[in-house]
């Protein structure tokens, strides 16, 4: 599905954008939006304000591109592979396994999408909203395939596909590097507990 980039802020080029974007998404996910300001930022980088504005046209352009460069995350390191799978139980466990990952990493790029949107624009979040659906439908198609072989439990897809977006996503909220579990084992975890709840066991 293409996408029609929104016109904002130019996107660094000099190789620094993924450290501006992490660094930026991590602050953010630590504090929230409103508390975050553009000197966190900088000073979190170890650049000037005015340098930090090389890269940027303002904090909420900035969550914006934030929001873009986690939806290209997702596509590339999620949504891409899965379409080489043909299995849909394989695909489902490889998106939420992938998707669990990419969240776990722990830079905030991804888990910002689900909670900031009130602080754009309008134009902004029909734009993020369109790249959302994008995954949504991902799970959904996958989940209808389930469905269509019989392996589904009595759950409605949409329902099923928007409650795996969300508690993969929470992950963040919880997850603690130093815990007693590792990234993968939660992963593990989390993957068992949506595919018990959604797909028939075989017997």
């Amino acid at each position: 599905m293409s996408i029609k980039r929104e016109r904002s802020s130019p996107v660094p080029t000099d190789g620094r954008a993924s450290e501006v974007y992490r660094t930026a998404a991590s602050i953010i996910l630590q504090k929230g939006y409103d508390a975050t300001s553009v000197s966190d930022i900088a000073n979190a980088l170890g650049i000037t304000k005015a340098g930090l504005y090389h890269y940027i046209t303002g904090k909420t352009e900035l969550l914006f591109e934030i929001m873009k460069y986690g939806f290209e995350e997702l596509d590339r390191e999620v949504l891409e592979p899965a379409q080489g799978i043909a299995d849909p139980e394989e695909r489902l466990r490889f998106v939420i396994a992938a998707h669990a990952h990419l969240v776990l990493r722990g830079d905030g790029a991804v888990t910002i999408l689900v909670d900031e949107t009130r602080a754009l624009t309008p134009v902004q979040k029909r734009s993020i909203t369109r790249m959302k659906r994008r995954y949504i439908d991902t799970l959904r198609a996958t989940l209808d395939e389930i469905q269509s072989a019989g392996k589904l439990r009595d759950v409605d897809t949409t329902v099923a596909a928007f409650s795996i977006a969300g508690a993969v996503n929470w992950l963040s909220r919880w997850y603690k590097p130093e815990g007693k579990l590792s990234g993968e084992e939660i992963a593990a975890n989390v993957i068992e507990m949506i595919l018990h709840g959604l797909v028939k066991r075989r017997r």
